[in-house]
């Protein structure tokens, strides 16, 4: 990756975490002010301070910190320092159980309103979306076995109306992890609608960021387009070898090419292979000679050029459609959407948990910012459901019952709630041993699978 899109990407990823973090903080912030709580430090990052600000009627320490991977709002507290007799009542410790929760609930809350408040507005503007239609399936699989044609467009899912791929894709999963049998109601080219029925044990959850729905035989159709270049990745195999936009593939290795999907399958069965491309550019031929990058995908060694088809106004008004919503309507489909991932992502860490999914699928800070960058770089939009996403993500990640996290600590307020005393010192003392445990195995196992996504690519 060139130095440009190094920036790009850490711009993006730097953008996001501050908006994340400061809203998450800004949660317990405004709690405590609303229940009369001196705050002493509003923080992002950690460690070393570089830049800080005091503030308000308080003096409130505004500060940026070295280490930007979080934050923190500290509060006046008996049990870090001496506090004046004259602030006893405003000091975070001498306050009801039910004041304590509502400050440490208020920041992944804050989170999960930011989500809400991104996804309304998505939804008024409109979203431009993949429809929902479907290639020929691959031979032998379910959905090739029910009978499903080429072009065929899915309208519900066990009852449930779609309009988008995403929309497909999210119902498709909810019914298998619970192992159900998907429903789906499909018109054909000929406006023929039928309901298909297809057990969902192939679905591939090891592949989520992939394509987990091809075993199931529901391949996203695709237009044929013509093999003309349309984007060069950078750093790519295809950028090293010199090609540009606009270039059309005549022929490989002496063979001629029609149409994108044959350019696509000769590079996908040649990893590692050099391979001769007789190109046209600007009307004059051209010979480039390319190695595509051997990686996995789907646990086959594949290969991957780091091309993108030309795709003209016809070929994109077939693959996709507009979605958007009155304001009312818009903020009942955030509201959906924001739960629904807030369940889902639940569901996925107790299936990790059980050994049913691979935590190969936990993403680390370095796959966040690839993310981040490839978002951004498609469009605001893009990058607005990113932040979504992920803001919903810290949101239950910070309510789980884990000691350090804003769960932890609402499940001691619950145990003192019902003990009708606080939780003692030494508790606490072990369940911060125990919370930063788990929190560095975690970060460790997101590192790893980071580190093993770059290197396979």
């Amino acid at each position: 990756m060139n130095p440009q899109l190094w920036g790009w990407y850490g711009g993006a990823f730097i953008v996001a975490l501050a908006v994340l973090v400061v809203v998450h903080e800004m949660g317990h912030y405004l709690a405590a002010r609303a229940c009369n709580v001196k705050v002493l430090r509003f923080a992002f990052g950690f460690g070393k301070v570089i830049w800080m600000r005091r503030k308000g009627v308080d003096g409130t320490e505004w500060a940026i910190s070295a280490f930007p991977l979080g934050g923190y709002v500290k509060m006046l507290d008996e049990r870090e320092g001496e506090v004046p007799a004259a602030e006893l009542d405003r000091a975070f410790n001498r306050q009801s159980v039910g004041r304590r929760a509502f400050i440490v609930a208020a920041g992944p809350a804050a989170n999960f309103l930011l989500a809400i408040v991104l996804y309304w507005a998505l939804f008024i503007h409109g979203v431009t979306e993949l429809k929902p239609r479907l290639a020929l399936p691959p031979a032998g699989t379910p959905a090739a076995v029910v009978g499903i044609s080429e072009g065929s467009t899915v309208r519900a899912v066990n009852g449930r109306p779609i309009q988008t791929w995403q929309d497909l894709r999210w119902e498709v999963m909810r019914r298998a992890l619970d192992k159900e049998v998907v429903e789906l109601e499909v018109v054909s080219l000929q406006r023929e609608t039928a309901v298909v029925r297809i057990a969902s044990t192939q679905f591939d959850l090891e592949e989520l960021e992939k394509d987990p729905l091809r075993p199931l035989g529901l391949v996203l159709f695709r237009p044929r387009l013509p093999a003309v270049v349309g984007n060069v990745q950078p750093g790519s195999a295809a950028d090293a070898a010199g090609f540009r936009v606009g270039d059309r593939v005549a022929a490989i290795e002496g063979k001629p090419i029609g149409e994108w999907s044959e350019l696509a399958a000769i590079a996908r069965a040649s990893p590692g292979s050099r391979l001769r491309f007789d190109i046209v550019r600007d009307g004059a031929g051209l010979e480039l000679v390319v190695t595509p990058k051997l990686v996995e995908d789907g646990g086959r060694k594949v290969g991957r050029l780091g091309l993108m088809a030309m795709e003209g106004k016809g070929e994109l008004h077939e693959m996709t459609t507009v979605v958007s919503h009155g304001p009312v309507a818009a903020l009942g489909r955030a509201l959906v959407q924001t739960w629904d991932t807030s369940v889902l992502s639940l569901r996925m860490m107790g299936r990790m948990l059980t050994g049913e999914l691979s935590w190969k699928n936990l993403s680390g800070p370095v796959t966040i910012a690839d993310y981040a960058g490839q978002s951004a770089r498609l469009g605001p939009s893009y990058y607005l459901r990113f932040l979504a996403l992920i803001s919903i993500s810290l949101g239950v990640l910070n309510l789980l019952p884990v000691p350090v996290l804003d769960g932890g600590h609402l499940m001691y307020y619950l145990v003192e709630f019902f003990k009708g005393g606080p939780v003692s010192e030494r508790a606490l003392e072990i369940g911060q041993q125990i919370g930063f445990a788990l929190l560095a195995l975690l970060m460790a196992f997101a590192f790893y699978n980071d580190i093993n996504r770059l290197v396979s690519g």
